[in-house]
Parts: C-alpha cells; structure tokens; sequence
C-alpha cells in the first residue's frame, strides 16, 4: 500500500454509529446554544422591570454575550487542537449553563453582565468544534446534508428554547427559570462528553518524496486553493450582512404600507420559518446541482424578492384582476406571500457555504477555519445593519433596501470565480 493510500484509508468516512452519535452530538450542543443567545431576548423585558435599566444598557447585555461568543471562536478552535474537541466542546457547553445559573442568582446590572460574558466564553465553542465534528465525520456531498441538518437544529433551539422559558415564566419567577435552564446545559456538558466521538487526528498527507510521481500528483491535486477560503468567506459575509440589512428593515417598509403590529410581527415569523426550512432544504440542493448553482439561485432569489417586496401592495385585493388569490378561501396579504420564499433563499445560502469550508481546507485545520469562517460572517451581521442605516438615515429606506440588494449581487461574480477552486463533486 503505497503512503497515499494510507492516508486515504485513515481518513475514511466514519462508521455509522459515530456519524450518528457525530450528528446527534453537533446538533444537540447547536440547538443548545443557539437557544441560549436567543433566550436574553425574552428575558431583557424582565430585567428591565427588575433592575430599572435603560436600552442602552440592555443593548449592552446582548452585547456582552454575542459580542465574547463571536470574538473568542478562534481561540476556542485553537485551543481544541491543543486538548481536544470533545473536552473543550463540553467545558463550553457547561460554562454556558453555569453563565444562566449566575444569571439566575442575580442581584444586580453589573452581576447580569458578568453572567452573560461567562455563557458568551461557552458558547463560543459551539460554532467551530461542533461544524468540524459534523465534517469529520461525514465526507463530501454527505457532509453538505450533515451540515444542513446541524444548521436547522440551530433554528430549533432559536425556537424552543425561549418557549420552554416563557411557558415556565407562567408558573414561577424568571430566576428559577433561568436556575432551571442553566442545570439542563450542565447535563447537556456531560452527555456531549460522554456520547461525542473520539477521531483519531486528521493528517493532510504530503508526498514522502518528490521523485515519486504517482504519489506526489495525488496529494497536490487535493490541496486546497490558496483563493478558495477567502473567496467563499467573502460571500459569506456578503450573504450574513444582506441578512441582516433586510431583517432590519422589513418593519420599516411595512410599516410604510400600512401593516400593523401585529401584521409586522407575523411577517417576520415568516421569514423565520421559511429560514429555518432553507436551511435544510438548500443544503440538499447544493448537494444534487452544486455550491455554485445553488449560491447563484439562492442569492439571485433574494434580489429579486427584497426587488419585488418593495412596491408589492400590502393588500391582497389589490392583485385580484391578475387572478393570483382567487384559488384561496382567506384573504393574503400580498407582501406576506413572498416572505417564506425570501426566508428560504435569504438563510439557505448559508447551510450551502457552510458545507463547502470542508472542501477548500486541510482536514487538520478544519476547527480553525471554521472559527475563522463564522467569526467573519457574524462580524459581517453585526456591523451590517449600522453601515445601511446609515443609508437609510440620508436617502431613506427603500434606498437602503436596494443597497441590500445591490450588495447581495456581488455574490454572483464572487461564486463564478470560486468554482474552479471547489473540487469537480462540488461545483
């Protein structure tokens, strides 16, 4: 067996216990820690009457746990080629469940605020160690449905999570509420060590020497593209900021149509449900007509819907000579139509990206790259939605919505040129 075929053989696709106990294990801390970050939204109404604080301070208490999840994902994916995934994976998780604990024992802002930074510091590790895990163990189009399916469980926990909590906040005050939640991720700690499994480490093999022709061509036609990473990481940020931008002003333009509250809040319940189902739907695309493809479509397609959205009538009835409502009992809300379909092409893209990091990285690096990868496009979200409202501030919204889209077009270029870079089952 020649060196390259060892290599090969050593990193072979993972049985399927471990792909499963690998899924289980990914998904599990994902809908885990994404219930947590989104958890501080139902609870900021609560502190505020408790604690008497302003908005700004409550800006700041997301703050603190958004802000260290995103800046400390490098070093945690650092840190995990050092001791291991599977420990720092659960000491994360454990440290989250011990920030809502001190949340829960709160007496004050300052005590809150070093709360959230010790859940921040966990669920930093959640991102990278558990997006590696899922590639590691499943290989190429497979581990584009594996990440599409880790990616949905995030929209999960975004979901239940803060509805577990505001069932119980019914019945009891929040500080056993979060008492509660805090203990459930001390046990989630132990079960993602217990069950995560063990891989031997990855080896991105090297040719032993030059004069063997067979072995040194094999090696070098897996190499990743030096352009690759940063061409994909660039769309990615391109496509979190677009994300951010129009969820920051869809209020806004419907507000302007007339839409009530009520209305506007259903609207945005529709753009996160569509999400939710693109994110597992478009990795499946990706995976049958390619990442190009799949990104040209996706991106194409929230152009075009934030492009119609605009000048859509809010009322149904004022479509009814073209005919499209007459099928429907109930009345529709005509801007409300394209909402799911803008969710799916608006968050699809990114189970799509996601699943391609493993296809232009060393196997070794893959932790490291993708902390790179989702500290980037959730810097890109963070500081989206101030640079357009400033556009918004000096030419309006509709103006600022069609920067949206202007920007989301130079995906397109971006993807024709990384497709020579992917390898020929990723394209």
């Amino acid at each position: 067996m020649t060196a390259v075929a060892e290599v090969q053989a050593a990193d072979a696709v993972a049985t399927k216990s471990e792909e499963r106990r690998a899924i289980g294990v990914a998904s599990g801390a994902h809908a885990l820690h994404d219930g947590y970050t989104d958890l501080i939204y139902v609870m900021l109404p609560l502190w505020q009457a408790e604690f008497g604080i302003g908005y700004a301070a409550l800006g700041l208490l997301r703050t603190c746990y958004s802000g260290t999840m995103a800046s400390l994902q490098i070093p945690s994916a650092l840190l995990s080629e050092r001791i291991g995934v599977p420990i720092v994976l659960a000491l994360g998780t454990a440290l989250s469940g011990i920030g809502y604990l001190v949340a829960g024992a709160s007496v004050g802002f300052w005590t809150l605020v070093i709360a959230l930074l010790i859940g921040g510091v966990g669920s930093s590790t959640q991102h990278p160690l558990a997006s590696a895990l899922v590639a590691r163990a499943f290989a190429g189009t497979r581990s584009m449905k594996a990440l599409g399916t880790y990616n949905f469980a995030g929209d999960i926990g975004k979901m239940s999570v803060p509805a577990a909590a505001s069932l119980m906040l019914v019945i009891m005050p929040w500080q056993p509420v979060l008492a509660i939640l805090g203990v459930a991720g001390i046990v989630v700690a132990v079960a993602i060590y217990a069950l995560i499994p063990r891989f031997g480490a990855e080896v991105f093999a090297a040719p032993a020497k030059a004069a063997d022709d067979k072995i040194a061509a094999a090696p070098a036609s897996r190499r990743p593209s030096r352009l690759g990473f940063p061409l994909l990481l660039s769309i990615g940020m391109i496509d979190s900021a677009t994300r951010m931008g129009f969820l920051i002003f869809l209020p806004f333009i419907l507000r302007d149509k007339g839409a009530s509250l009520p209305v506007i809040g259903l609207a945005l319940t529709l753009v996160f449900a569509g999400g939710a189902a693109g994110k597992l739907i478009c990795a499946f695309i990706g995976a049958r007509i390619g990442v190009i493809a799949t990104v040209c479509l996706t991106e194409g397609l929230t152009v075009l819907g934030i492009l119609a959205l605009m000048p859509l009538p809010l009322e149904a009835a004022a479509l009814a000579p073209l005919g499209i409502f007459s099928l429907f009992p109930l009345p529709l809300e005509a801007s409300l139509v394209i909402l799911p379909v803008i969710g799916v092409a608006l968050n699809g893209t990114s189970s799509v990206l996601y699943g391609t990091v493993p296809e232009l990285v060393e196997p070794a690096k893959r932790a490291r790259m993708f902390s790179i990868f989702y500290t980037g496009t959730i810097g890109a979200g963070a500081v989206a939605p101030a640079l357009y409202g400033f556009v918004g501030d000096a030419w309006g919204v509709p103006v600022a919505l069609g920067a949206v889209a202007a920007m989301c077009l130079l995906t397109l270029p971006l993807a024709i040129v990384l497709r020579p870079a992917l390898p020929l089952h990723a394209r």
